[in-house]
């Protein structure tokens, strides 16, 4: 097995990090009849040199069972996208496309005993409750009970990641003029992702003659 060097490139530190805050994703894996997927909650953890993206899983869940240390993962982490209309460029010709980020994390699955399912939870509850602007809530205001009635019907998967695959188009072939026109659409979208991929192109080229935010 490929094993993922303990130094990372930069672009795939940068696909890690956009992983991370996201932390929600589809992974994917094959069985007999084809392919199985789950939408799945995650935490990503360095142990030694390796990267670890542990997630859990209802018991019942097929893709448990193939979590066997041998078959191979996917996990699918997509970002805001954006449809982008022909007539938005500033030059003639173009055709209409999606703009979008996502990062693909590969390795082997392994399930974990169920003795680990309450530190994975609160690894998970930690990394979810600090994105919200408010006190955390923990597993411990749990009445104990239902806490592990709850903690017992799951499985806690690990994969080792040894592939990193970011995957971004910000319209980085398009003239600067085309680039800015594009980007001052987004900018003025109502939808929030819309903007942000505006503020992640104007990133991208810097100093163009950018139309003010609304809400600069």
């Amino acid at each position: 097995m490929h094993i993922l060097r303990p130094q990372f490139r930069i672009e795939e530190q940068r696909a890690l990090a956009f992983a991370a805050e996201r932390g929600f994703g589809v992974i994917v894996a094959t069985d007999v009849r084809g392919p199985r997927a789950s939408h799945v909650p995650f935490v990503i953890e360095r142990r030694d040199s390796s990267v670890i993206v542990q997630i859990h899983l209802t018991a019942r869940n097929p893709l448990v069972e193939l979590a066997d240390g041998i078959r191979r993962f996917l996990l699918i982490v997509s970002g805001d996208d954006a449809y982008v209309s022909n007539d938005w460029y500033a030059s003639r010709d173009n055709v209409s496309t999606w703009l979008y980020e996502a990062v693909h994390l590969n390795g082997v699955a392994h399930l974990r005993e169920r003795d680990e399912n309450r530190g994975h939870g609160d690894a998970l509850l930690s990394a979810s409750e600090a994105r919200l602007p408010k006190q955390p809530w923990d597993l411990a205001q749990m009445e104990p009970e239902k806490r592990e009635s709850m903690l017992s019907a799951i499985r806690v998967i690990d994969l080792v990641v040894d592939e990193i695959e970011g995957q971004s188009k910000l319209n980085q072939h398009k003239s600067d003029a085309d680039h800015v026109a594009v980007a001052d659409q987004l900018a003025r979208a109502v939808e929030t992702g819309h903007r942000r991929l505006a503020d992640k192109m104007r990133a991208l080229r810097p100093g163009l003659g950018y139309e003010s935010r609304r809400d600069d």
